[in-house]
């Protein structure tokens, strides 16, 4: 049997919407499922091959400071893709929330961040840049409240975190991990 959707209820809409669906499983059973939607996301790690080094951001983050009691979360730059394609989106986000002005992506994948709850897909890229490059104060904009400070991170110390576990985010991590497996004379 294919598994059908019944019935649908949106339970809140903000900047998420939250939908309860009543779905038909492949087994038969019948079960009520929440459904997290608000979009689909960027996430991009520019990276200077000269110098050795990636950028990324720090930020507060509401829920793992509510989990953790960890103010500032290491990231790989991301957002929202608005009425745009993901490679635009990745390179607006780049330049307001990093200051960089990104002249050419490689794509590297997609994924869903967190299939079981969220319909939110993450498009990832790696983006060459040169000290050059940065032309803007990054940030993130005023209105958005994010608080971001831009690190200039080198690939041994990135490497070393990743490694012995030090990064918490996902995306930094798969980023890392891909760079690493695409230019791995980068981090000898």
């Amino acid at each position: 049997m294919t598994p059908q959707i019944l019935a649908r209820e949106t339970v809140y809409t903000g900047y998420l919407t939250v939908e309860r669906l009543q779905v038909r499983l492949a087994d038969g059973a019948q079960v009520w499922l929440e459904v997290e939607r608000h979009g689909e996301a960027v996430v991009v790690l520019p990276y200077d091959a000269e110098r050795r080094c990636a950028l990324v951001v720090r930020l507060f983050r509401a829920p793992v400071f509510d989990t953790t009691g960890e103010e500032v979360l290491e990231e790989a730059c991301a957002g929202m893709i608005g009425n745009e394609d993901a490679d635009t989106a990745a390179r607006r986000e780049a330049y307001e929330e990093l200051g960089v002005a990104l002249r050419s992506l490689e794509f590297i994948g997609r994924f869903w961040s967190s299939p079981g709850v969220s319909t939110e897909r993450h498009s990832l890229f790696l983006a060459p840049y040169r000290a050059t490059d940065r032309v803007g104060p990054g940030g993130g904009v005023a209105y958005e409240h994010e608080g971001i400070t831009v690190v200039e991170r080198s690939f041994p110390q990135l490497a070393a975190d990743v490694d012995h576990g030090r990064i918490a985010d996902g995306k930094l991590v798969t980023l890392v991990l891909a760079l690493r497996l695409r230019r791995p004379h980068l981090f000898v």
